[in-house]
């Protein structure tokens, strides 16, 4: 739903088409709105909703004529259920030829594990992700977000627009192959070329980073904060506004791959340092002399952040008398940050308009 939600947010008509008794990501919660999943609410935006019954003549009929009408159709059903149901690429492409077709799949439409059942979790474990996030000696951990649900569905919008953008040209329309696994493994691209380049296989450190020194979290008299010192220059601008400059002038921290040499000592240096005072007045430093650090904020500090809340990332959609709420894309085009049309639709709303 998500790569339909971001095409609906650049102006695409967008037709859910769902079974009788609904998508479950209706029922997904707590937290509900009035009843229904507020994650629904976020990702169905801007969309229709058609009901069909495809494991019937009329509903499989119903749903040929939409196909013959619109410029894309996406599925993210496995293969052998696309073939099941007649909504393979070949079956589709019959109906309308230059259709942009876009498949959301766990694994892809080929290959021993197409068919088997795959959600976020089980792309983030077959990734390698799950295996590098969380405190070193620690327990693997899932990422605290759908991660490749949303990367996927990011893959897809991209390709799909691209394709429309040739189709213009071509005239053709496209098969595009999306998997889960593959969204969420390339987001892993930096880790993985490097073990293909040293055969060095990288382990779970925390909140420290691979490959620059410092650049990790911090404890501060109060609260935490995070602190990226990614070159020479950041590294010597730390140290000046810290008030000790002859550190940073020391020879065995001329470069990051020395200073990684000597993490550990730095690390404690830099942490005595940080403990002295609050994170309000290191972030106000550190804002004056360049150098990167902020908080770490939970989900309702960032919900409240004046910026975001400036910029329009936060806003919420009036649908008969409530307010619905929802987060923008985070793009601006000619400043404009772009808003939903529609709030999400109730289920079968627009079956009348569509298929009668």
């Amino acid at each position: 739903p998500y790569a339909t939600m971001l095409l609906s947010d650049f102006g695409a008509e967008v037709v859910k088409v769902e079974r009788p008794e609904g998508d479950d990501a209706r029922g997904w919660g707590p937290p509900f709105l009035d009843g229904e999943s507020l994650w629904f609410a976020y990702v169905n935006r801007n969309k229709k909703s058609v009901v069909l019954d495809l494991n019937g003549e009329d509903g499989r009929a119903a749903l040929r004529r939409l196909i013959a009408t619109a410029d894309v159709f996406v599925t993210n059903q496995p293969p052998a259920v696309q073939k099941k149901l007649g909504l393979d690429h070949e079956t589709v492409r019959a109906i309308r030829e230059d259709i942009v077709f876009t498949s959301i799949t766990g694994f892809g439409l080929d290959g021993e594990r197409a068919n088997l059942t795959c959600y976020d979790l089980i792309a983030e474990g077959y990734s390698g992700i799950m295996d590098l996030t969380g405190e070193a000696g620690g327990p693997a951990q899932k990422v605290g977000a759908p991660a490749a649900d949303m990367l996927a569905g990011q893959d897809a919008a991209m390709a799909t627009i691209a394709a429309l953008y040739d189709r213009a040209r071509s005239g053709k329309g496209r098969l595009i192959d999306v998997s889960l696994v593959e969204s969420m493994t390339r987001f892993l691209s930096c880790r993985i070329v490097a073990y293909l380049g040293s055969g060095e296989v990288p382990t779970r450190s925390g909140g420290t980073d691979s490959v620059i020194a410092i650049y990790q979290t911090f404890e501060t008299a109060d609260e935490p904060l995070t602190l990226g010192l990614g070159n020479d220059a950041i590294w010597k601008r730390f140290w000046d506004a810290v008030g000790d400059p002859d550190y940073a002038a020391r020879p065995e921290f001329s470069s990051n791959a020395q200073r990684r040499l000597h993490r550990a000592t730095i690390v404690e240096r830099i942490q005595a340092i940080l403990k002295t005072r609050s994170r309000e007045h290191w972030l106000a430093l550190f804002a004056r002399t360049r150098v990167p650090a902020g908080p770490i904020n939970g989900v309702d500090a960032v919900a409240a952040d004046a910026a975001l809340q400036k910029r329009g990332l936060f806003y919420a959609l009036e649908d008969g008398g409530r307010l619905v709420p929802q987060v923008g894309l985070g793009i601006r085009i000619d400043g404009d940050p772009g808003t939903a049309r529609s709030a999400p639709p109730g289920l079968g709303q627009h079956s009348a308009e569509l298929l009668l």
